[in-house]
């Protein structure tokens, strides 16, 4: 019986070599074969001479009227010549370093030849050659991407036979209803007017499906995880609600309205028995941390220990500092755990927390060590989580018994990668600022204007701020990086001597070092920070109102963003000054983009615009597929439809009993263990 599954290897002519050569470009059976979409389509529409201007890529077709001449020269070098009647004249084609085709070019045979035309010469400098054979190839003009190891016409050939072979068991996915209220393509016709489409309007129906179908399934999938994730056993945080409005009503300040949105989202969830599986967004000062203390109380008042992971050291360390304060007097005792703690502070911590008598532990990925055991952890908090791998949020979550999970983010996700990325989670959004912050006033200067920047910075640090001023990263050496930022250093050292001090603080210093800066800059011993992208993430310092970024078109909106996010902290007017000379429009829609909004979502979605959904999070650690012919942007609408489409069929009661969806519970069923989705 054929199936889609079979390998590669059940084609003819697909040997051992061309089944590793298939696996380079992620083709291993027989449906990866055929959904292997090409990226666009060649015009192959024979075209007349008289009407084509030199250098233009043409298709003409004609017969061999001459025995074709193989020329070898050099290593592994060759030129093919044929001469072919196109109409009433007859040209030269040349083939460059392809002599297979010499066997392929018989004399008096009817052949499309593709290339460009060299009008002067009347010949086309060709890198195709079509025979009656190829015909059904020829029609579709399709494009691959491809690489070494595997030639356009070789795939194409391979995609033509496992068509023939397997059309007949090709299994349509969608269920009838939707495909008629969209007018969708049967998965048969859509394979077959993807590959082999007669006319661009083919094409485009079938690619339109296809986007459908990939979204659909995709957001299925996930739909599936996150019912699979509800029924799964977990622990029913059961809180005492008096004690944790007392703790609330202690905190000295007002929630917003979002925050007691969100805080009410999150507290019926941990009472709920399934594991909380719940994405935390808010801007940069919106008060996620304090929605989430508000969670850990609520969870070691119900005897339950938490855990807060952080990115940073830096981060983790002000975390702690934070907490002990807001919890000071509870029975919240916080334990700090990074690596750089010596063995005998590590082994005292990890008894305290396996007994425990330490029932917040807050730090690096130190907290998911193997020598690290929790007596009953509760809840999981990953502050900006997109910054740990997926293994590592993994592994926190299983230290615990299904410990329910809150994810925070102050990156701000747009829509479109809010459902792919974190489709399979609840996701709570902070959409107020606290009342009294002021908008962080951002302006962007020439390099030339450095000087005025300098003077203004004066005149706030006179007003007694204090200012951070960012060295751009490098990628390609942090060694670099690091004298970036030690030459600006000492420039600005020397600038404000003997008035002001100014610190640095950059990725290569110990933990210790990196503390003891920060401890003096917000202690008021340091007026100005010269710093790298270390301090993109958490530092607090309310007395900070100057944020100054050399060459800010380097960075990314979304740090740009970050980077504002360490002024504007306090009561003060704060602002951010942009010293660029960007060389590209990406990098000035950046800096534009900067000034007009300080709104995160609609600076996420605008990176998101310019740069595309696979580059905003990074596929590897945000889970945003690579979809095939899908655009999680440009096809929004279409992505929205199928999430929708997905949550309501897996609501439909006995969906998965009716012979119509058999093909897609066996999709189901093939595809969820091979999803980790975190």
């Amino acid at each position: 019986m054929k199936s889609l599954q079979d390998s590669v290897a059940n084609l003819k002519g697909v040997g051992p070599k061309r089944v590793a050569d298939l696996a380079t470009l992620g083709i291993d059976t027989v449906g990866d074969l055929l959904t292997y979409y090409p990226s666009r389509y060649d015009d192959v529409t024979p075209v007349d001479l008289a009407t084509v201007k030199d250098r233009q890529k043409v298709t003409v077709q004609g017969t061999i009227v001459s025995e074709p001449l193989l020329t070898r020269y050099g290593y592994r070098r060759s030129r093919l010549s044929l001469r072919i009647q196109v109409g009433q004249q007859v040209i030269m084609a040349t083939f460059f370093n392809q002599a297979y085709l010499a066997k392929k070019a018989q004399l008096n045979e009817q052949v499309t030849v593709m290339g460009k035309w060299d009008a002067r010469r009347r010949q086309v400098t060709a890198n195709k050659l079509l025979t009656a054979a190829d015909e059904k190839k020829k029609s579709s003009g399709a494009v691959y991407p491809v690489n070494k190891h595997i030639r356009q016409m070789t795939l194409r050939g391979l995609i033509c036979q496992a068509y023939d072979d397997y059309w007949s068991v090709i299994p349509t996915l969608i269920p009838t209803p939707l495909r008629q209220r969209y007018r969708l393509l049967d998965r048969q016709q859509m394979i077959h007017d993807l590959h082999f489409p007669k006319d661009a309007g083919k094409a485009k129906a079938a690619r339109r499906t296809a986007t459908y179908e990939e979204f659909f399934l995709f957001q299925l999938r996930l739909q599936a995880l996150r019912r699979a994730r509800r029924q799964r056993n977990g622990n029913r945080i059961l809180y005492h609600n008096d004690e944790l409005k007392e703790f609330i009503a202690g905190i000295g300040f007002e929630l917003t309205g979002a925050q007691k949105r969100v805080v009410n989202e999150i507290c019926r969830d941990l009472r709920e028995p399934y594991q909380m599986n719940r994405l935390l967004q808010g801007d940069v000062g919106s008060g996620k941390t304090i929605v989430a203390a508000i969670a850990i109380y609520a969870t070691i008042s119900a005897g339950y220990q938490a855990a807060l992971m952080a990115p940073t050291e830096i981060l983790a360390a002000q975390h702690a500092e934070k907490l002990s304060k807001v919890f000071e007097g509870t029975h919240v005792h916080v334990g700090l755990l990074t690596g750089s703690l010596t063995a005998k502070q590590h082994h005292q911590l990890a008894t305290a927390i396996k007994d425990g008598s330490i029932n917040l532990i807050i730090g690096t990925h130190a907290l998911i060590q193997d020598n690290v055991e929790y007596a009953n952890l509760g809840l999981v908090v990953t502050d900006e989580q997109h910054r740990f791998g997926v293994n590592q949020r993994q592994q926190l979550r299983e230290k615990g018994n299904n410990p329910d999970v809150l994810a925070m983010t102050a990156t701000p996700i747009p829509r479109t990668l809010a459902i792919t990325a974190y489709g399979e989670m609840d996701v709570s959004i902070i959409d107020e600022m606290p009342a009294g912050r002021k908008p962080v006033e951002t302006r962007w200067l020439k390099i030339s204007q450095q000087s005025e920047a300098l003077h203004f910075l004066e005149a706030q640090l006179a007003d007694g701020a204090q200012a951070y001023i960012v060295s751009p990263l490098i990628e390609e050496s942090a060694a670099l990086d690091v004298q970036n930022a030690t030459d600006l250093y000492q420039e600005m050292a020397k600038y404000f001597a003997p008035q002001y001090q100014v610190g640095l603080l950059h990725g290569r210093m110990t933990g210790e070092e990196k503390e003891n800066i920060m401890h003096q800059f917000k202690d008021g011993k340091l007026q100005v920070l010269v710093s790298t992208t270390v301090i993109e993430v958490g530092v607090d310092n309310p007395n900070a109102t100057v944020m100054m970024i050399y060459n800010a078109d380097r960075f990314g909106l979304a740090q740009l963003h970050q980077l504002r996010g360490r002024v504007g902290r306090g009561d003060r007017q704060s602002y951010c000054l942009l010293l660029a000379d960007p060389k590209t429009d990406e990098g000035k829609a950046r800096m534009k983009t900067m000034v007009e909004t300080t709104d995160g979502f609609k600076v996420a979605q605008r990176d998101l615009e310019l740069r595309g959904s696979g580059d905003v999070l990074g596929n590897k650690q945000s889970g945003v597929p690579d979809f095939k012919v899908g655009d999680p942007v440009g096809d929004l609408k279409i992505l929205q439809i199928a999430r929708q489409d997905a949550a309501n069929l897996l609501m439909t009661p006995h969906w998965d009993e009716q012979d119509d969806n058999q093909p897609l519970v066996l999709y189901l069923q093939r595809h969820q263990l091979q999803t980790h989705f975190d």
